[in-house]
């Protein structure tokens, strides 16, 4: 299997043209071998890279790409990334929204998965489309236990904002930069927001609203949906894959 075989795989198996999305999805660079082995990462880097050669890795699969809505020059840290790419004759596929809403292997449903979340609602409508969910508690469930749920579901510390009750009924989730959502949860009747990192003006926005909001990291609820995309291809593929587990703190 080549490159461009294998995206063609993933662009079906992720609907990569199901939303729009200022990613460039699915493959950003081809190389000129056959693919063995598959690497997985949240993010495109320099260093990413580097470990990726280290293992072997033909075709690169990265949640953040190199390519965003405009022309970049090549030039800095562009330059240097797609010189590594070149210089291992490695593909890169990128896949940013897609991942994050796919009904099995993205990073939302993930996230259901890993908190053990079992009633949901759709929720973050974004272009029509809901980009994340909401898990709904009968009875409601304390907010230091659904804390707790994600330091062990996710493998990360959250940053907690407890300004809404302390037991939750709804609790409103978007994987890595869903903060943007907080009105819409507010609007949608949540008493918490689940996503990865903060905004400034948020917390004020927040507190006035009086709800909470658990920060469980950018990478830690981003991880899940591409190391999914791994089982996939090993399983369906029958090809082999690693992931490059390179966190940010964020």
């Amino acid at each position: 299997m080549n490159a461009k075989e294998l995206a063609r795989s993933l662009d079906t198996l992720l609907d990569i043209s199901g939303i729009q999305d200022a990613s460039l999805n699915g493959l950003q660079v081809e190389n000129r071998k056959d693919i063995a082995t598959v690497g997985l990462a949240v993010d495109v880097s320099y260093a990413v890279i580097g470990r990726a050669r280290e293992a072997g890795v033909d075709f690169l699969i990265v949640h953040h790409g190199l390519f965003w809505g405009k022309c970049e020059p090549v030039t800095g840290n562009m330059y240097n990334r797609l010189r590594a790419l070149l210089d291992a004759d490695m593909a890169l596929y990128a896949v940013h929204l897609p991942l994050d809403v796919h009904p099995e292997l993205g990073n939302n449903a993930r996230i259901q998965s890993l908190l053990q979340l079992t009633q949901m609602d759709d929720f973050g409508s974004f272009q029509g489309f809901p980009l994340g969910k909401m898990a709904i508690f009968d009875p409601p469930r304390s907010l230091k236990d659904i804390a707790a749920d994600v330091r062990s579901g996710l493998g990360s510390e959250p940053v907690i904002w407890n300004f809404g009750p302390d037991q939750v009924g709804k609790l409103a989730y978007i994987s890595g930069g869903g903060i943007g959502y907080l009105e819409q949860a507010v609007e949608a009747g949540a008493d918490a927001l689940l996503t990865g990192e903060p905004r400034h003006g948020s917390y004020w926005s927040a507190k006035e609203y009086g709800i909470n909001v658990i920060l469980a990291g950018h990478y830690a609820t981003e991880t899940a949906g591409v190391r999914a995309v791994g089982e996939h291809i090993e399983s369906a593929l029958g090809l082999k894959t690693v992931f490059i587990d390179m966190p940010t703190g964020y």
